[in-house]
Order: structure tokens, then sequence, then C-alpha cells
């Protein structure tokens, strides 16, 4: 199956590997396998197959990932082809916060 890749070189995911713990959180929760384990620490290996769900930075318990998390440019982008118009996402916005 090829990589899903959604805008190259727009995504707002960021991974602090001196705070990743191994725990592998992020690797089980992202639908589109951004990351894999490189020995005891996460690596981000399809950047731009993030459609910045959030999902790992919600589940990673040392605070090592961030990403603008919310209406995120894949769902703008399904919109605009339903609507016919330009995808307008909030990329601009805050970044994740955890509950």
């Amino acid at each position: 199956m090829p990589k899903l890749e959604y805008l190259r070189n727009v995504v707002t995911l960021q991974l602090n590997e001196k705070r990743c713990i191994g725990c592998e959180m992020c690797v089980n929760v992202c639908p589109h396998a951004v990351f894999q384990m490189d020995g005891k620490k996460a690596t981000i290996v399809n950047h731009d197959g993030c459609m910045e769900c959030g999902a790992c930075a919600r589940n990673c318990p040392t605070m090592a990932i961030s990403v603008h998390a919310g209406i995120g440019c894949v769902t703008a982008i399904i919109k605009a082809a339903i609507r016919g118009t330009e995808p307008a996402c909030e990329c601009a916005g805050k970044p994740s916060e955890r509950d």
C-alpha cells in the first residue's frame, strides 16, 4: 500500500527525541504509520502522512510530540473537494493541548 500524503512540507508535527521514553504510544495510535521505533526511541518516518489529528500528542506521556491539531488540513481538503471550493484550514491555530 502506498504511503498517504496530504500537503508536502506543511505538517506541524514535531518530535523531541530527547523526551521520548520509548513507550510506543505514538506508533500504536497513529492511523497513518507516521512513527516507528528506532531502538528505544520513536522517530518520524512519514512526516507528510500526518493528518494532524493530535492522537500522538495527546497520548504521549512525556509531551515529546507537538502538533497543531484541530480541523486539520486533510479535513479542509476533503470538505473543499466536496463543496468544490479552495481548502481553508486552521493551520495557524493553537497547538494541541492536553485535557
